[in-house]
């Protein structure tokens, strides 16, 4: 028979670390309990549209007159350069022929050593005078010779009288003798040749005058010639002009054609600017040519144009005409057109103690074209790169298409896209959503 097994107890050991854990479990679920029960629920948050702060402005349709623009450098309309025509040695100079200096019309320059060509036009005059008096003996030889010719023909005939006379008593009459009659023959002979000898002398005269007067045509162009020489030893300015360039001294020798100076004539200045020649055919308001057999470009009107000088286009401006068409390139596809400045333009200009337009500045030039009629404008910010510009509808915000007709300076000129009254933003936005919420604020009417 078996014996019954008596069950076996945990440790007391094990026990106590049951009841320590269960008692800590209790504890930190009575804490979470009592935290959860301080904790309030959070509140109810209403979800709003956000709102975009824009400026507007009302656009309108307007006639804008465009005006091209173009860039070029100021020239004086007319430049001499000044060179010695005869050789020799400069004795004297104009003592304020420097670069910079203004120089008044008729003012002696500089003065070439003219002796030899006094002397050379002495000479000529001289010859002249001779060939003068030349002609005067051979006219008064001819009155004498004509007058003698009629002597001689006179006595030629009284010879042939006599010579016939004393033929006749001999042959008819046996009075004389053969000898007389001979010699009245000889006498009649010599008058005979006397007096052709006479005229023929006397029929040239004539001749001898003109070769006379065609050598002292010769000796007047000569003595000409020599005066203009001793003229040209002085060189005087053939404009009040301002010297631009001056390589002449005192003793320095020069020979014809060597260019000694400049003078630039500041009374009218002209730049030349090219344009596009899209914009030229498009805005510019030619005129027919005067003639049809003319294949140029028609006259234009003398458009009151503006020259802003590109370091202070601000303060530095001054009022210039449209002048010509002055070329056609056909590597840049441009038309040059000429603007002149007169030097009351020039010296009178758009600011207060400013500079004068002068040679050499560097300006832009705004020349007034055609009128584009019915055109909206607008900050050339607000049209996009797609031509898009962003509009006010009620209060929401649209995208629209729109056609520029032209873009000039910091405005742009729509054509279509766009109607008389609407709201257009002017405010700079960076990829707004289409058909957000707008706040308001009223730029004014375009």
């Amino acid at each position: 028979m078996l014996k019954e097994s008596t069950p076996q107890l945990p440790p007391k050991g094990v026990l106590k670390r049951i009841v320590i854990c269960s008692l800590v479990l209790g504890l930190g679920f009575a804490a979470m309990f009592t935290l959860a029960s301080l904790k309030k629920p959070p509140g109810v948050v209403v979800q709003q549209e956000p709102e975009i702060r824009v400026r507007v402005t009302t656009v309108a349709p307007e006639d804008v007159p465009v005006v091209i623009s173009g860039f070029g450098e100021v020239r004086p309309l007319k430049t001499v350069v000044i060179a010695a025509e005869v050789t020799g040695r400069v004795i004297q100079v104009h003592p304020r022929l420097v670069v910079g200096e203004v120089i008044s019309a008729g003012a002696e320059l500089f003065q070439i050593d003219d002796r030899d060509y006094r002397a050379a036009f002495q000479e000529a005059d001289a010859a002249a005078a001779q060939w003068a008096t030349a002609i005067e003996r051979i006219k008064k030889q001819l009155t004498i010779d004509r007058q003698r010719l009629q002597t001689l023909e006179r006595s030629r005939e009284l010879s042939r009288s006599e010579f016939q006379r004393l033929k006749k008593l001999y042959e008819d009459d046996m009075v004389g003798t053969r000898s007389g009659v001979e010699a009245a023959e000889r006498a009649y002979n010599a008058a005979v040749d006397q007096a052709a000898q006479l005229a023929q002398a006397v029929a040239l005269y004539p001749l001898q005058i003109r070769e006379a007067e065609n050598s002292l045509a010769a000796a007047h162009a000569r003595r000409e010639a020599a005066a203009v020489r001793l003229e040209r030893c002085r060189v005087a300015a053939p404009f009040r002009g301002r010297v631009r360039q001056a390589t002449i001294e005192a003793g320095q020798y020069v020979s014809p054609g060597q260019q000694v100076l400049t003078l630039a004539d500041d009374s009218i200045l002209e730049i030349r600017v090219p344009l596009d020649s899209r914009d030229a055919q498009r805005w510019l308001p030619f005129g027919t040519p005067e003639k049809a057999s003319d294949a140029w470009f028609g006259s234009l009107p003398a458009l009151a144009c503006t020259l802003r000088w590109t370091e202070a286009p601000a303060t530095h401006f001054w009022r210039g005409t449209l002048d010509r068409v002055v070329a056609f390139d056909p590597q840049t596809r441009t038309v040059e057109v000429a603007v002149r400045v007169a030097a009351a333009d020039a010296i009178r200009g758009g600011g207060n103690g400013q500079l004068p337009l002068v040679e050499g500045m560097f300006c832009q030039v705004e020349i007034p074209g055609r009128i584009l009629a019915g055109v909206f404008r607008l900050p050339r910010h607000v049209v996009s790169f797609e031509n898009t510009v962003y509009v006010a509808e009620g209060n929401r915000l649209r995208t629209v298409d729109v056609t520029v007709a032209r873009t000039q300076g910091e405005e742009a000129l729509i054509s279509e896209g766009l109607q008389a009254g609407q709201q257009v933003i002017v405010t700079r936005l960076v990829d707004p959503l289409e058909n957000s919420l707008l706040t308001i604020e009223t730029d004014g009417a375009s």
